[in-house]
């Protein structure tokens, strides 16, 4: 860590329906202009900071997502945002796709906390993936969301929210992948028992990267790439296109040594990777550079000696166990990044409301 950088939230707008702050919770993390966008998985909305003349972020706003896009969950319940990313005047939302279990309570009794182990459950809302207009304001210097607007460079056309096709139980692209040959057996397992569980987005004009912290085989994580189509059928729904001629999705695979996909950032023809465990423990989280990734034309492997491993991101252990898990990164500007924390340390919480970021220079 060479710098750190203040996110100040505003109370009225940071607790979910349980009562957690969202600065407890960051998974991801991207810039527009002096705008930091902001989501964790415990809320249904996404947060927008400005930046200000003292080079820390405020003036929070707030995005709930009901206003812009279906949401087939119950009213409240979460989306389990892990990824976002930008292009042609969009923003896009991935969600985790992931199913959970329940965690033990240590107040129960022995037999109540095996069944609660049991218990794995699928929520109608991680299963998405969506694009929601983003538009720059010259008179306030912001950007922001709008459900449908024109396009700032071409009136005559019309902008709007759209999202992949769904159900209770998945999507197009989780109804696809449950044939994969590496992926299939995983959509039985929950997302931190190394089971299928998406955390990384971002976007180059039509190619749409997505992360996965898990499944990692033999060592090997993985990066699936896909585009999509307007829906002629139904407005405000989008479709898989087919880019290979036997599936639509293509297949990365990065040998991180075992480490799955916290978030993927583009810099030119590169993608910075941030890989961390796939499981619930504590372990090394660091920042890769995936060279020429935009180059690939086909499926991949990327072996170890051809990922550039920049540096190691701080983690907590032993008396701050299961803190300081990085989740988010962006470009900060073109040669440094910015990386945010699920379950900050105290000594990174700021008052009732701020959290520190943390800033690193690249090559």
């Amino acid at each position: 860590m060479e710098q750190q950088v203040l996110l100040q939230f505003d109370a009225a707008q940071s607790y979910s329906p349980d009562g957690e702050h969202v600065r407890n919770d960051l998974s991801t993390v991207l810039n527009t202009g002096k705008n930091l966008w902001l989501a964790c998985d415990e809320r249904a909305t996404v947060e927008r900071l400005t930046q200000l003349e003292d080079g820390t972020y405020g003036k929070h706003k707030s995005f709930k997502l009901s206003d812009y896009l279906d949401l087939p969950g119950k009213a409240g319940e979460e989306v389990d945002i892990e990824g976002m990313g930008v292009a042609g005047n969009y923003l896009w939302i991935i969600g985790s796709h992931s199913l959970r279990r329940k965690k033990p309570r240590k107040h129960d009794s022995v037999e109540d906390q095996m069944k609660r182990l049991a218990k794995v459950k699928a929520q109608e809302n991680r299963y998405m993936l969506a694009r929601i207009p983003i538009v720059y304001e010259e008179e306030t210097g912001d950007y922001t969301l709008h459900k449908a607007c024109p396009h700032p460079d071409h009136k005559d056309k019309i902008l709007h929210a759209a999202q992949l096709k769904g159900s209770k139980k998945g999507n197009e692209l989780t109804k696809v992948l449950q044939k994969d040959e590496h992926l299939a057996d995983y959509f039985r397992i929950p997302s931190k028992d190394n089971g299928f569980d998406i955390e990384g987005l971002c976007i180059s004009g039509k190619r749409i990267f997505i992360g996965l912290r898990g499944p990692v085989l033999m060592g090997w994580a993985l990066v699936l790439e896909i585009e999509v189509e307007e829906d002629e059928d139904k407005h405000g729904y989008l479709h898989l296109k087919k880019i290979t001629s036997e599936r639509p999705y293509k297949k990365h695979f990065l040998h991180l040594k075992g480490k799955g996909i916290r978030e993927l950032r583009i810099s030119n023809d590169d993608i910075f990777v941030l890989a961390g465990p796939t499981m619930d423990l504590d372990g090394v989280i660091a920042i890769y550079k995936w060279r020429n990734a935009l180059k690939q034309e086909g499926d991949s492997m990327v072996w170890a000696k051809d990922l550039e491993r920049q540096f190691e991101v701080p983690h907590g252990s032993g008396k701050t166990s299961g803190q300081d898990k990085a989740e988010g990164l962006a470009f900060f500007d073109d040669t440094t990044l910015l990386v945010v924390f699920d379950s900050p340390k105290d000594e990174r919480k700021v008052g009732e409301d701020g959290v520190l970021a943390d800033l690193y220079k690249v090559q």
